[in-house]
């Protein structure tokens, strides 16, 4: 496996990860450009889910999804419905999910989670991650 020079940490509900899984795609923050565009082929793109379902208040905190950025420049995908959102042409970039397993928040010892009010930054939807923590995930989500 190759080591990553740059990684990212995209937070989306559980839900909404496997559908980015299944699909080979991030989309972030409603589908704004600004975030999928600060990604580059061959970060690493680890995703994180506060809760299993969009708006769902019970916490589920874990990593959901680890791939690899596969394209070089966003891309605007078909119009899709975002409930009171309206519609929306989202921006997307592909990714080259890896097999893997939700891995625990908590059970991690990572650089992310080492300061006090840590997921306060989770708030932008898109942070940028230490390759050091997500070769740490790579290892413990691996499925093979």
């Amino acid at each position: 496996m190759t080591q990553i020079q740059q990684a990212w940490l995209g937070v989306v509900s559980a839900d909404h990860s496997r559908r980015a899984v299944e699909g080979g795609f991030i989309q972030l923050n409603h589908g704004k450009r600004y975030g999928v565009a600060r990604l580059r082929k061959g970060d690493g793109f680890a995703i994180y889910s506060p809760t299993e379902q969009y708006g769902e208040k019970r916490p589920l905190r874990a990593f959901t999804a680890l791939g690899i950025v596969a394209d070089e420049a966003p891309y605007q995908a078909e119009p899709m419905s975002m409930g009171r959102r309206g519609t929306v042409e989202p921006w997307r970039r592909r990714i080259e999910f890896l097999p893997v397993r939700r891995a625990d928040v908590h059970a991690l010892d990572l650089h992310l989670t080492r300061e006090a009010n840590w997921g306060y930054q989770l708030r932008r939807g898109l942070v940028p991650l230490a390759p050091e923590d997500f070769e740490v995930l790579r290892s413990v989500m691996s499925k093979t």
